[in-house]
């Protein structure tokens, strides 16, 4: 079957929207959402390694993978001192992105909230930057003028939810329905009064909605009660996503192809795993501090000349290693460094759960999921139970396992899976496709817009057939 050339090309980003809530037995009303599946192809999302927002939005948008564009995490090592790591805003993403690639071949583009787009670059076009952006009093539009017009059409923009992880539940529900509201009224300004080839917008809710509230709605969580005030929170702000959806397709023609696509999914996160502690009870990370109670790794005295390893906490964990020659007091021989990454993989797979189950770990190691590993890489990425648990930073517990998160109430954790759903005007009968990655997106918009696919992407064009 052809694919028959569009016009336009319409990406609809939506943080951490999660497969069993759109596609699964789970799945809500989403009369908009699906009627794109009826009609064109859909499927699950292959996330990249980590599943995080940072770096997936830039694997998608510059079809490569983490260690081809060198960053792992909202923050990374700079180099291999033992200086605190820094932020991958938009100046650490030196690929081009789809909208780059489009802009040098003279189309005309429009993106709105894309994470790591801040400061903003020049565009053939408009640019809005993503929840990065410090505040609103930061130039984070391109062209600058562009700040005063959306002001004027829509409000202040509202460029991310604050203090997501709070026990003020409803005063979050409020924050998280503005947001939303904020984004798809700059969409629809932006669709209706700028003349462009390829828009893109990411909408940030759903990821925080989940981090805040999903123990409350879904039932496979410890933690869960059902009959609880908050247990629909979930199924009613994707219907809302839903009708804003309808909302920017009822303003687009019939020329216009529509792609709906998410960075990761999500899960029930069952606790955490306190990494460094688990790391200084083995003997390979040694304090100078005296510690009464959790202090945060980044703020103690690591006596590097007894430490062979440390760990950056998070959805999942980062290990570096401290390694002769290569950091500045490191004490594992390179010639032994293979044998004792293999030895704590084996280790860390080996941890059980509270009860002295198997925890079921998984390691990754950069060298083997990736192209290339640029930038400084973790030398071990680690999923504690698959995801089911998260990476805690901080030392000073006198148990590995925690119920409490360290940086405030978080139910949710990442999943390996988003999801994707292309309608190119082409009738497809709502066909499932398989083997979807992050990093088929970039070259499936460039395909749709006719425009020649650089050599170097790593993805491939989903057709649909």
């Amino acid at each position: 079957m052809e694919r028959r050339r569009v016009d336009r090309v319409l990406v609809i980003g939506l943080d951490c929207a999660t497969p069993q809530f759109v596609f699964g037995p789970e799945r809500f009303d989403l009369p908009n959402l699906h009627e794109l599946m009826r009609r064109g192809c859909w499927g699950r999302l292959e996330s990249c390694h980590p599943p995080i927002t940072v770096p997936a939005w830039s694997v998608m948008t510059a079809g490569k993978d983490p260690g081809t564009l060198g960053f792992y995490g909202f923050r990374n090592r700079r180099d291999y001192s033992y200086d605190p790591m820094v932020t991958a805003n938009a100046t650490a993403v030196r690929d081009e992105r789809v909208w780059d690639i489009l802009s040098r071949n003279g189309k005309k583009v429009v993106v709105l909230g894309v994470p790591q787009t801040y400061p903003p670059n020049p565009v053939n076009g408009w640019l809005v930057s993503g929840f990065l952006a410090p505040d609103t009093r930061s130039d984070y539009a391109y062209p600058k003028s562009l700040k005063r017009e959306i002001e004027a059409a829509a409000g202040e923009y509202v460029i991310d939810v604050k203090d997501f992880r709070t026990d003020d539940k409803d005063g979050l529900l409020e924050r998280l329905y503005a947001l939303m509201a904020n984004r798809f009224a700059i969409a629809r300004f932006l669709i209706e009064q700028k003349p462009w080839d390829f828009f893109m917008m990411v909408e940030m809710g759903l990821d925080r909605l989940h981090h805040g509230f999903w123990k409350f709605c879904a039932n496979d969580h410890p933690m869960f009660q059902p009959g609880n005030p908050y247990e629909n929170v979930i199924r009613d702000f994707y219907r809302s996503v839903d009708r804003e959806v309808g909302g920017l397709l009822d303003v687009v023609g019939d020329e216009t192809a529509i792609l709906v696509v998410s960075d990761h999914g999500a899960k029930s996160m069952r606790g955490g795993i306190c990494v460094n502690q688990w790391l200084v009870n083995n003997g390979l990370l040694t304090l100078h501090d005296r510690l009464d109670g959790p202090k945060r790794i980044e703020d103690c005295h690591i006596d590097w000349a007894k430490t062979s390893v440390w760990s950056s906490g998070g959805y999942y964990a980062r290990m570096f290693f401290n390694v002769k020659g290569r950091e500045p007091q490191g004490v594992i021989p390179p010639d032994e460094y293979e044998a004792f990454r293999d030895q704590l993989a084996e280790a860390i797979k080996a941890m059980p759960d509270h009860n002295g189950e198997p925890l079921r770990n998984r390691v990754v190691r950069p060298q083997e999921v990736y192209r290339a590993v640029n930038g400084v890489a973790p030398d071990l990425i680690v999923y504690f139970g698959d995801l089911a648990w998260r990476a805690v930073g901080p030392v000073g517990f006198e148990n590995i396992y925690t119920f409490e998160n360290d940086t405030g109430p978080d139910d949710a954790n990442h999943d390996c899976y988003g999801i994707f759903i292309m309608d190119d005007r082409v009738e497809r009968g709502g066909r499932e496709v398989q083997n979807l990655h992050l990093m088929d997106v970039a070259p499936t918009i460039l395909d749709l817009l006719g425009v020649e696919i650089p050599e170097d992407m790593q993805g491939k064009v989903i057709t649909g057939i």
